[in-house]
């Protein structure tokens, strides 16, 4: 190509053009560009500084939420424990209380068994002995005439002083 057509083809011309463009409104255009530029970059860097920050406070939350649930289950542990050594403490007493209380009422049945069993015996003594009264009043009464019954007497009276002084003498 010689200069001739280079001159006549509109592409030369765009370059040409282009160029002259830049050259004359390139550093009015490219201040406010690049000014624009760093701010958009300052703008990312302060959300990147921000984001690490949160991110940062975020693992430091989720280590301390971690500890807490650790520290809560070791106390729910501990609880729990304590909790069934107290119900094994309340399970012990109760049974000794059970035990001490069955104790207790055997004793008072087999108390009140020896009051029945003494106020049997007792009442079987007195039915016994008015008994065995009564069945001396019909024998004596049967056997004794009025004569026998004034000799018995007699012989009685004669022995009171002995009987007296045997006692006095004891």
């Amino acid at each position: 190509m010689d200069v001739q057509t280079l001159l006549h083809e509109p592409r030369f011309w765009y370059t040409v053009a282009f160029f002259l463009f830049f050259i004359i409104f390139g550093r009015r255009i490219w201040a406010p560009l690049a000014g624009m530029l760093d701010a958009r970059a300052v703008q990312v860097r302060l959300e990147l500084d921000e984001a690490a920050r949160l991110r940062r406070e975020a693992e430091a939350m989720l280590v301390e939420a971690r500890q807490e649930r650790e520290a809560a289950l070791a106390d729910a542990k501990a609880l729990i424990e304590n909790a069934r050594a107290e119900s094994l403490r309340i399970a012990e007493t109760a049974q000794r209380d059970a035990e001490a209380t069955a104790t207790r009422r055997e004793r008072m049945a087999q108390d009140r068994i020896h009051a029945a069993e003494r106020a049997a015996v007792n009442e079987v003594r007195a039915v016994a002995a008015d008994i065995a009264t009564e069945a001396a009043r019909a024998v004596v009464a049967e056997a004794l005439t009025p004569e026998a019954d004034a000799a018995l007497i007699d012989r009685a009276i004669a022995a009171l002083p002995a009987s007296f002084a045997t006692r006095i003498a004891a």
